[in-house]
């Protein structure tokens, strides 16, 4: 497998599972401008959406969109519990990682944008500052989004939910978020992919 990603992007959750895994897989870095990589080919080559993450599977079939990607992985290796297999869990999961794609990540998205007047990033903010709500009063019950083990869905909220230093978004004022960022951010996977990462040098 090969994991196509940009540093500080959502593509870092689906790499924190493949290190949860402890399988095999190569990185390549995308500049999100120019649609280079690493591996110096054309990004747009490999998914003409033009946006990160991609995974390339053994087959050359090509993923794309983090909450897809990150059911694959989890299903690899069922016996460590990343993705409920079936049932109602299996469907709490998919819940949670549809709830994170549209309101947190799709919803602090336009943050990036600096040139955003300051009434739409008040609006913005006040949304998430809601949902922040529902998930700290979530997680104040309870370690994990699914319960008392680490899954896929904590891979993702972890990651989208780093950019918030970014947009001056003090997540101490949700103390069992800031607790939970803390939890994930000591997973030996979390560091060890960081350190893939930092391996592979900027791409102009």
């Amino acid at each position: 497998m090969k994991l196509y990603f940009a540093s500080g992007a959502c593509s870092f959750a689906p790499h924190v599972v493949l290190q949860e895994l402890g399988v095999a897989y190569d990185l390549a870095r995308v500049n999100n401008r120019s649609k280079r990589t690493s591996d110096g080919v054309d990004f747009l080559a490999v998914n003409p959406k033009g946006y990160i993450a991609a995974l390339q599977l053994d087959n050359g079939e090509v993923l794309t969109e983090g909450p897809t990607l990150l059911q694959y992985l989890g299903d690899l290796k069922p016996d460590l519990g990343l993705a409920p297999e079936g049932g109602l869990p299996r469907l709490r999961s998919q819940e949670w990682l549809s709830f994170i794609t549209s309101e947190i990540h799709a919803g602090s998205g336009p943050l990036f944008n600096k040139a955003l007047p300051a009434k739409a990033q008040e609006f913005l903010k006040d949304r998430l500052f809601r949902r922040f709500d529902f998930l700290g009063l979530h997680l104040a019950a309870q370690p994990y989004l699914m319960g008392q083990c680490f899954t896929v869905s904590d891979a993702y909220l972890f990651t989208v939910l780093e950019w918030m230093d970014g947009f001056d978004i003090n997540l101490n004022r949700w103390p069992s978020l800031a607790e939970f960022m803390a939890r994930i951010a000591t997973r030996p996977s979390v560091a060890a992919a960081r350190v893939r990462e930092a391996e592979i040098p900027p791409v102009l």
